[in-house]
């Protein structure tokens, strides 16, 4: 729909969501959707999601199936809340919680990272206790969900005996789902699902992009990503070392979703693909640079309140000053330079602009 028949009808523009993971980091796309929400130019349409990116999509869209937009926001706010140091954890949930994710502390970060190489988690967590778990349970009526209209949902996990990533739907999604997006190996045991096992989606679509062009109408996709693509400063330390091999590894996904997709489009801006099979999207981007890239790996493992909210707000106006500079290129342009982002000099010529794919 253009601008002009939008005006004329009284709808909102749709848009799809692809939510990156990155731990606690996951408040800032909370505070994207939050105002997304609070903006009735817009039409969520679909989201994907990858570990604390599925985390939000599911609680998003429960809330809005229960509630409408203000109930999405609210029940958004209610989960990071119940996770946070002043949530509703039990003492026994809590000592466990900060043993993996003690708030603000290096010394608790290396501690962790030091015992999962040395210890399993089907030793340490017997029990295969989660205390995300049972808050995601606590705030999600899944079956409710499941029979609800909304934005069509894609959590990614990586199945781990075939390494290849696995898409759930809306239609079958329950918390074993969810929690299998976020698992990480070193923390928690696989998670089974109908006799396969999966870790964290983020290993193999952190976020995925492609159902969002194949199985939804909507040809923009707004990317959220929580991992920068480049830092200036070479790592020293062995946390900020690890810390980039991680954000290397968990935007490797999303590069080779981008690299496919501008190349379908160039062979069909060449003429060489004319088959309807295929269409051109249009990419957007909020986050992956800029204000995110002060904040370091321990804070990855921070869950205090004021943290989680500083991220939100960061989120929030982030994507507030996106829809005021970019908001009239919905549904008319691309706003992700995807040369830029790929790090190659500036395709020439008819070549360079949105995305396509079949």
């Amino acid at each position: 729909m253009n601008e002009a028949a939008r005006k004329v009808l009284g709808g909102a523009k749709p848009l799809n969501l692809a939510l990156q993971g990155g731990g606690s980091h996951g408040a800032y796309a909370w505070g994207v959707l939050d105002a997304f929400a609070e903006d009735t130019r817009l039409d969520i349409a679909g989201i994907s999601g990858s570990s604390a990116g599925a985390i939000n999509a599911v609680v998003y869209a429960a809330g809005l199936a229960e509630g409408g937009r203000d109930g999405a926001r609210a029940r958004l706010e209610q989960f990071w809340l119940s996770i946070s140091t002043e949530g509703t954890l039990s003492p026994v949930q809590r000592k466990l919680l900060n043993a993996w994710v003690w708030p603000g502390t290096q010394f608790a970060v290396s501690w962790a990272e030091a015992l999962s190489q040395f210890v399993s988690p089907y030793a340490f967590n017997p029990l295969n206790v989660n205390p995300v778990r049972d808050h995601l349970v606590a705030i999600v009526d899944f079956e409710r969900l499941k029979a609800s209209e909304g934005p069509k949902l894609f959590v990614a996990a990586t199945n781990v005996k075939t390494g290849r990533g696995e898409i759930f739907r809306r239609g079958v999604l329950t918390a074993d789902h969810v929690m299998a997006s976020a698992c990480l190996p070193t923390l928690f045991q696989a998670v089974p699902i109908d006799g396969e096992y999966y870790w964290d989606g983020g290993y193999a679509g952190n976020p995925p992009l492609w159902p969002l062009f194949y199985e939804t109408k909507c040809y923009d996709a707004v990317i959220v990503q929580i991992n920068p693509i480049e830092r200036d400063e070479v790592p020293r330390s062995p946390e900020e070392i690890q810390n980039r091999l991680d954000e290397i590894t968990f935007n490797q996904p999303l590069l080779g979703e981008l690299r496919a997709a501008d190349f379908v489009a160039r062979l069909i801006r060449s003429g060489v693909l004319k088959s309807e099979d295929y269409r051109l999207e249009r990419l957007h981007r909020i986050g992956g640079a800029g204000r995110l890239e002060r904040y370091d790996a321990a804070t990855k493992f921070d869950v205090s309140w004021a943290f989680l909210q500083e991220l939100r707000d960061l989120g929030r106006a982030d994507a507030k000053a996106w829809l005021k500079a970019n908001f009239d290129a919905i549904g008319v342009e691309s706003t992700l330079d995807v040369d830029r982002t790929l790090m190659r000099e500036p395709a020439k010529g008819p070549t360079k602009g949105a995305p396509a794919t079949g």
